[in-house]
């Protein structure tokens, strides 16, 4: 067992002010490790950052094909969305389709994280809804598999045939047998794995090519189709979307609660995993920025990287107060 590493670092008038602790790994191909820091078999809830893989299940089962998902509904199953109107208005339109609507999710209202929805909102006298949610479109896909298995109402319990699925595919990309599952913000089943296991699970999403078999097939598209509309994945100002079109769209990221961050390299077939053991979003923005600059696959003066990596913190009068960087034995 080996102990978390400090990863990232907040500097304040040339003094380390705080530092953060974590894991992080790099897989091949194979599932093998390429590189790692801390401890690899650190059991952790990946939260979002695996619903790529709870998005596998919907497209292995053909109900992906049979409901004629779009390349966008597909990046919005694996999406952490601001509730933006470019999202709330493409999940509507598709539970639409399946003869659903807003009352069918079970992830809950959120208020919207995007300013010019949030201001419509409140100008109209409307309250958030389910469509808000940022996991509304991957709630959406759940819909979209449930319906086409003829499952009940409630599609997040853990033993419903939608989870028992996620669970099955979750297990085989991870290699690991997962020692249990906690509930995530939107109510869904969220399984434990560890940071390997992530890691090896988002090598294969890197290794994937469409005609190599069903599973291989389904992930290559929806790795697809997240590269191709990075802005549904997240949204404007958002690490994911910003990271992803500073890579040229040729790499896809995913942010998850809690300090996890994932990284799908398809031209280097190479799957990365990393956990904040604080959970803090700031170091694991700055960590995942520091694993692609030194893979070479992010530039270090892109402003996108520049934002989260060596990255100036602004007081309420807009002065460089302090610095977040990477820490000098993890970069």
């Amino acid at each position: 067992m080996t102990s978390p590493i400090q990863m990232a670092e907040l500097w304040r008038g040339g003094i380390l002010e705080s530092y953060h602790m974590g894991h992080a790994v790099v897989c091949d191909e194979s599932g093998a490790i390429v590189n790692a820091w801390g401890d690899p078999e650190q059991i952790i809830f990946p939260r979002s950052s695996c619903k790529m893989i709870q998005a596998l299940p919907l497209m292995e089962s053909g109900a992906a094909e049979a409901a004629n998902l779009t390349q966008e509904q597909l990046a919005l199953s694996c999406a952490s969305h601001q509730g933006a109107s470019i999202h709330t208005t493409r999940v509507k339109k598709w539970l639409s389709g399946l003869g659903l609507s807003d009352d069918d999710l079970r992830c809950g209202p959120q208020p919207s994280q995007d300013d010019a929805e949030r201001t419509r909102l409140i100008l109209e006298h409307e309250s958030p809804c389910q469509l808000h949610n940022n996991c509304s479109g991957k709630h959406a896909g759940f819909l979209t598999l449930n319906k086409h298995i003829g499952g009940d109402a409630e599609y997040i319990d853990p033993n419903h045939p939608v989870q028992t699925a996620i669970k099955t595919a979750f297990e085989e990309v991870t290699g690991v047998t997962s020692p249990g599952y906690g509930i995530d913000g939107c109510s869904a089943p969220n399984y434990a794995t560890s940071v390997h296991g992530l890691a090896r699970a988002m090598a294969f999403f890197a290794t994937a090519r469409e005609g190599q078999g069903t599973r291989e097939t389904a992930a290559a598209k929806l790795v697809t189709a997240m590269r191709t509309y990075p802005e549904l994945v997240a949204g404007e100002t958002r690490a994911c979307t910003e990271l992803m079109r500073a890579m040229d769209h040729k790499v896809a990221v995913k942010t998850g609660a809690d300090g996890v961050f994932v990284a799908i390299l398809p031209e280097q077939k190479l799957g990365i995993a990393l956990k904040i053991t604080d959970g803090a979003t700031r170091a694991s923005e700055c960590a995942i920025a520091a694993i692609l600059v030194k893979l070479g696959v992010l530039d270090a003066n892109h402003l996108a990287t520049r934002k989260r990596m060596n990255a100036p913190q602004l007081n309420r009068r807009g002065i460089e107060a302090a610095w977040i960087r990477p820490s000098a034995a993890f970069a």
